[in-house]
């Protein structure tokens, strides 16, 4: 069942609380340094605010409808439009995050709650000092916020690579295997979510296109390099389950060979016995040796001696081992 849709809409002025209001119009009425609208999980009806209101452009407003778009930014004259994505740390399903950011204006669409929106947008209210900076600090903040929702995922991957790096461990190598190729896709997921973003802080911490990014370079460089750490440690994750593969695949293969040299080596003593048993069970009747009355215990005898004689040999040159 879809919960109900929320409104934040939010004004900050310097020396003073920021101010809760209920509906956009009243933004008319009040004097704000700047103004931060949250919409979550909007109804078609406040989604209309971002036309019949704030006059976004309509290719912006076109991709708030479009979920699970690739991480971009997009400038439209006097605006710029972000697309980001949230993580969930449970299920790792990806949630799209839509940012406008103007002058004096910061607006976050969103389909589905968002913790990492939530906790900028307190860390915003219960820090005036924050609150001067402007819309993109804001910006700043909610980027921040996602980004550290990426750590327990990863951090938990490579918890769970630990305990598969060791093949004695393991009762079953199909049940490793299944495990390895798991995690292995969980690790592709996220870097194709990561690696996306880490282009957009990129673009972001090089470019002169935004007002004010001089003053705030820093703080997205901060998320920019949180991002890079991101992807060297899902990198070296997915050559640690190519390296647990190919070190199960060469146990395994030389498990294989230590039991075919064994077969062998069996074949090899029994095959002297059978080309005897063979040869006096062949049905002619011209054969000295089957009149002889010792001679099923002869062979017998060198049967035995040549099987124990050859087994004895092969051990001492450890074909065994």
């Amino acid at each position: 069942m879809r919960r109900d849709s929320v409104l934040r809409i939010t004004g900050f002025h310097a020396g003073r609380e920021p101010a809760l209001l209920e509906r956009v119009e009243e933004l008319q009425s009040h004097t704000f340094d700047w103004v931060w609208v949250d919409f979550d999980r909007p109804s078609a009806e406040e989604t209309e605010l971002l036309d019949t209101y704030f006059k976004f452009h309509p290719l912006a407003i076109e991709d708030c409808g479009h979920e699970l778009q690739r991480p971009k930014w997009d400038q439209y004259e006097d605006m710029h439009f972000f697309v980001l994505h949230a993580l969930q740390p449970e299920t790792l399903q990806v949630e799209e995050v839509n940012l406008f950011v103007a002058d004096r204006l910061v607006v976050t669409y969103h389909l589905q709650p968002s913790r990492a929106v939530e906790e900028a947008w307190r860390k915003l209210v219960n820090q005036p000092k924050h609150q001067r900076r402007g819309p993109l600090f804001a910006a700043y903040i909610v980027m921040d916020k996602l980004v550290d929702y990426y750590f327990p995922v990863v951090y938990e991957l490579e918890d769970q690579l630990a305990e598969l790096d060791d093949l004695d461990r393991r009762d079953s190598g199909k049940q490793l295997m299944e495990e390895v190729f798991a995690i292995r896709s969980r690790l592709l997921k996220l870097r194709k979510t990561m690696v996306p973003m880490r282009e957009l802080l990129y673009r972001i911490i090089n470019t002169e296109r935004i007002p004010g990014i001089k003053e705030h370079r820093a703080f997205f460089t901060d998320v920019h390099d949180h991002l890079l750490r991101l992807n060297e440690m899902i990198d070296s994750s997915r050559e640690l389950t190519a390296d647990i593969r190919d070190s199960y695949l060469s146990y395994n293969s030389d498990r294989m060979n230590t039991i075919m040299k064994t077969l062998t080596v069996i074949t090899t003593i029994f095959m002297p016995l059978t080309f005897i048993a063979g040869l006096y069970g062949m049905n002619f009747a011209n054969m000295p040796e089957l009149e002889w009355r010792w001679g099923y215990f002869a062979v017998l005898a060198v049967m035995a001696l040549l099987g124990s004689g050859m087994f004895v040999w092969f051990r001492r040159k450890g074909w065994f081992r």
